[in-house]
């Protein structure tokens, strides 16, 4: 008899124990790849002077524990063998969970304007070539006139895998269209981790040129915050932390995304979108995307009024 209950006794202490054991394996897993996928931005060599004072646009400094709104540049960069490449994908996304809800738009990669810290007026996508993350933050800052809190680099030959690691995207295509071995039909679209980088990446054969890709990479991001949010615990980020750890780099620390996972995940339940209008222009046989004052006014206007 002593010897059953002895056997009992052990069998419950497995049952707590390896469970216990599994979920702090996980955890150390999850937080060791966060931790690695983490690269702090460095000063930007200028900043520029409305961020130097900040209470000119939010009051205090933001705190996730207390559900702030935040803004996050995501840069989607072609890495070459001999240099950084450049940022052909920039999207902001405007997180307020008080309107539940997220704000996104693409800065078109040609946008003509100052590179803060380089001296230039050149397209805003070659801040990145010329000083990487710091240099693209502090130009998209200086352009919109509003701080970035947030960043995510994410490396274009591998984000075909951060979408398969999350069971792929769910886009909705404006236009048929065929494009590197794949037929897209109008209408709505479930696309594997190829097939949305493809979809995202056609730009010739589409009339907007330009801003129709642009709205198709918004719709993939979109596809992919749709998954995002539904990510119910701290341990469904691990398989997504493992696919995406050479692929992404990030200034969002483990700590807060814990807290996005817990405190703000339920809290969004809707996308908005708007686009920056301008006009295609050459220059010195360049050619480049202008926005005049009045949008870019307009849509700083928008971005503030947003996150209020």
């Amino acid at each position: 008899m002593k010897m059953t209950r002895k056997w009992v006794l052990w069998l419950l202490a497995m049952l707590i124990l390896l469970p216990s054991a599994y979920l702090l394996y996980t955890y150390q897993s999850i937080k060791t790849t966060a931790n690695r996928i983490y690269e702090e931005r460095e000063p930007s060599p200028v900043i520029p002077t409305f961020v130097q004072d900040r209470t000119t646009i939010r009051v205090g400094e933001k705190n996730m524990k207390d559900a702030d709104p935040f803004t996050v540049l995501v840069l989607g960069v072609d890495q070459r063998p001999y240099d950084r490449g450049r940022s052909d994908v920039m999207i902001l996304m405007a997180v307020n969970p008080a309107k539940g809800s997220v704000l996104i738009f693409n800065i078109p990669r040609d946008t003509r304007t100052d590179i803060v810290g380089h001296g230039t007026v050149d397209k805003i996508n070659h801040a990145y070539a010329f000083g990487g993350v710091e240099m693209s933050v502090s130009s998209v800052e200086n352009f919109l006139q509003f701080p970035i809190d947030y960043y995510i680099k994410v490396d274009m030959e591998g984000f075909s895998s951060i979408v398969d690691s999350l069971g792929g995207v769910t886009v909705n295509n404006h236009m048929r269209f065929e494009y590197a071995g794949y037929d897209f039909d109008q209408g709505k679209l479930n696309l594997n981790g190829d097939e949305a980088l493809a979809f995202s990446r056609m730009r010739f054969e589409d009339p907007k040129g330009d801003l129709g890709r642009n709205a198709r990479q918004r719709e993939v991001l979109k596809g992919i915050l749709n998954k995002l949010i539904r990510i119910s615990t701290v341990f469904k980020l691990e398989s997504l932390l493992d696919n995406i750890g050479n692929s992404v780099k990030t200034d969002i620390s483990f700590e807060e995304m814990k807290m996005f996972v817990t405190e703000y995940r339920q809290q969004l339940n809707k996308l908005e979108q708007v686009e920056i209008a301008g006009h295609g222009q050459k220059m010195n046989g360049i050619w480049y995307y202008i926005v005049a004052d009045q949008e870019r006014e307009k849509i700083t206007s928008t971005l503030r009024a947003y996150m209020e």
